[in-house]
């Protein structure tokens, strides 16, 4: 029986804070009583709460202790805690995780290893991730920290039709960021569509309203 001297109940109530009062340990004398099927019982003395739910080897659960008297509710607390981390799984399940990969660039890169990390950043931003594009300064090559923008800049260009930047660059000690995210879908298949050439009429379209009364070689009879 799941009555209010239930160990697991209590102990769990014990431990979390953020858990509810539970049969025992709700402290209020009185309180307004909800059955589990939702009906409004009217207020109630603790002490004969307690008794109904454990009667119906249930939980008096506090759900509402700044209210004046306490609302608690009779009901099934392990199956209702069960019920809402299920749902509290499916909801993360159903929501959208964006990874953020990171790409390093050196600012002296050859054209070679440009495209081919270049390559990388658009794989990444095609599989629906962020991507952090780093610029790794060595030495005096602090000097000319512009030879990074410039690569950033470089590359902000050659991915624009498939991303936009998010963070703009920034110095950070010896390394210089940037943070570029893909274009929702929508938008991708709106540029696509603004970019399509338009139809060209045909043929039919383009005949002369008046070319049925005419004859090959003859012109159009005049009064």
């Amino acid at each position: 029986m799941k009555g209010r001297s239930s160990p697991r109940l209590t102990e769990v109530e014990r431990i979390s804070t953020t858990e509810p009062r539970l049969n025992d340990r709700i402290r209020a004398q009185r309180c307004r009583l909800i059955s589990d099927d939702g009906e409004q019982l009217g207020i109630f003395m603790i002490s004969d709460a307690l008794r109904m739910a454990d009667e119906q080897g249930l939980d008096l659960v506090e759900i509402a202790p700044n209210a004046e008297p306490p609302v608690c509710k009779i009901m099934d607390y392990g199956k209702y805690k069960y019920e809402m981390e299920q749902k509290a799984k499916k909801a993360r399940k159903n929501q959208t995780r964006v990874e953020i990969k990171e790409i390093k660039f050196r600012p002296k890169i050859d054209k070679h290893d440009y495209e081919t990390k270049k390559k990388h950043v658009v794989r990444f931003l095609e599989s629906g991730a962020k991507v952090k594009v780093t610029i790794m300064f060595r030495g005096r090559e602090m000097v000319h920290a512009e030879r990074g923008l410039a690569i950033l800049e470089r590359l902000e260009a050659d991915i624009a039709e498939l991303a936009f930047v998010e963070s703009r660059p920034k110095l950070e000690g010896r390394n210089m960021f940037m943070l570029v995210a893909p274009h929702k879908k929508d938008v991708v298949k709106a540029k696509t569509a603004d970019a399509e050439p338009a139809k060209t009429s045909t043929s039919a379209d383009a005949e002369p309203a008046d070319a049925g009364n005419e004859t090959a070689g003859e012109p159009a009879a005049t009064e």
